[in-house]
């Protein structure tokens, strides 16, 4: 069964613009059986230049019903079918849209008669629907009109299946094989698979090999907006993507986590963010033999004690050089001139003399300290309480020593009273410093996050 549609709407985008009217003819593969027909009202004013095209006016559509009015009938009439329309892409997703504005994920198979056009009728000037219609001697006198448009794409149709039939190349094929591409079968067969919950999920190539990965709340919306790119790579990259695996968190911040370490494990080829080479220096901080506070630049792979991660030395540089002039810190106890010697930004009056013994220790940690104390998450060891995967279950994230430590989930019913049995449900991660400035920044966002001490 199909659902022929036809949509008119306030503007070209379905982002911006909405519905207007809207036609679904349904056919059974002979003929049209059943009508849906309806004007929309769009809730907005309608320009002029779409009244002039559609001749539907701001109070023609005054007493129409609202879209959430008319959603279960196109539910309904659309249900179990496959959705059809001249450019599908226009229709379906305004539709989508609209569903989506009243928190329904709309999901339909679809066909383009513009495609299937296309390969039944090779070599035309133009695949218009007023084109085609026209060298096809399809009458239609309500041109830019849901119902008069939806009845010129049904008589399209039949002519397009009695094509079929009389094609030998076509005629053993289903009519939405046909019009179905190598994207379009994966795209389907992703889309079937993975789930509108929150996690990380795994793009893989035929030999299995894991070319991307992403994260999101909803992983069915965030695989279907990999599929509408327009980027040269995101194409490049459909046409490798074979399979599709996924890891359900529930929580948003070990998706983030997971993400970010899995990246830097795999290395996928069209993951441009996170990978390890990307960040090549950390800004260190220890206490020196003499309890001083010191930061210096190291490389990423050699960094023991990170503040925070840089993707090349000289952005690492200008951070650290503007905690010196922010904080009078010293040059020597920056790692940026040997030490035993006053430094230049103490003759420079920049550095307070911690260097030639003119400034107190406690003095100038007091200061140092304010820095690292920006970074830091806290001192000791904690967890943070998330969402579960599933209902009667909570995440649990692991900090130790103010470093990410790993993730965990665990019943609701479960004491807290003991550490080491939290500690025993926790997946260690492999730690990477960038790591805890995703969990520094979530922190600061979801400041009334469930933490405890252990």
């Amino acid at each position: 069964m199909f659902a022929i549609v036809d949509i008119e709407t306030t503007g070209g985008k379905a982002e911006t613009s909405k519905i207007t009217e809207i036609c679904i003819l349904v056919h059974d593969g002979l003929t049209v059986v059943d009508k849906f027909s309806t004007l929309i009202n769009p809730e907005c004013r309608i320009p002029q230049f779409i009244t002039n095209l559609t001749g539907i006016t701001n109070s023609m559509v005054e007493n129409a019903p609202k879209f959430y009015e008319v959603a279960k009938q196109i539910l309904e009439f659309t249900r179990d079918k496959v959705f059809v329309a001249h450019n599908v892409g226009f229709d379906y997703g305004f539709i989508q849209a609209e569903f989506a504005s009243l928190g329904y994920q709309f999901k339909r198979e679809k066909l383009c008669t513009v495609r299937l056009s296309r390969k039944l009728l090779p070599k035309r000037i133009s695949y218009s629907l007023g084109n085609l219609c026209e060298s096809l001697g399809i009458e239609n006198d309500a041109r830019h009109r849901a119902e008069g448009d939806a009845v010129a794409t049904a008589k399209l149709f039949d002519i397009l299946l009695q094509l079929k039939s009389q094609n030998p190349q076509y005629k053993n094929k289903g009519i939405d094989e046909i019009n179905t591409t190598r994207i379009d079968k994966i795209k389907k067969y992703i889309l079937d698979k993975i789930p509108e919950e929150c996690g990380v999920y795994y793009f893989l190539n035929r030999e299995q090999e894991i070319i991307y990965i992403g994260k999101s709340t909803n992983m069915y919306n965030r695989a279907v907006s990999h599929f509408n790119t327009k980027e040269s790579k995101g194409k490049k990259m459909l046409n490798d993507l074979y399979n599709v695996d996924f890891v359900k968190t529930g929580s948003e911040l070990i998706a983030l986590l997971l993400e970010a370490e899995e990246i830097k494990k795999h290395k996928p080829k069209y993951n441009r963010q996170r990978k390890a080479s990307v960040f090549s220096h950390c800004i260190d901080w220890f206490e020196d033999e003499n309890r001083i506070i010191n930061f210096h630049i190291v490389p990423y792979e050699e960094s023991k004690n990170p503040l925070q991660a840089y993707v090349h030395y000289a952005s690492a540089r200008e951070k650290l050089e503007s905690w010196m002039d922010e904080h009078a810190l010293c040059l020597a106890h920056c790692g940026l001139t040997p030490k035993g010697s006053s430094c230049f930004n103490h003759q420079l009056k920049k550095c307070r003399g911690i260097c030639s013994e003119n400034e107190s220790v406690n003095d100038y940690n007091k200061r140092a300290a304010e820095v690292v104390k920006s970074f830091k998450m806290g001192s000791g060891n904690f967890m943070l309480l998330d969402k579960g995967r599933m209902a009667g279950e909570k995440s649990l994230i692991l900090v130790e020593n103010g470093k990410y430590a790993g993730y965990g989930f665990a019943d609701e019913s479960l004491q807290v009273s003991d550490p080491e049995e939290l500690k025993s449900i926790i997946t260690r991660a492999n730690y990477y410093p960038d790591t805890d400035d995703l969990l520094r920044g979530w922190i600061r966002q979801n400041k009334g996050v469930q933490r405890i001490k252990i």
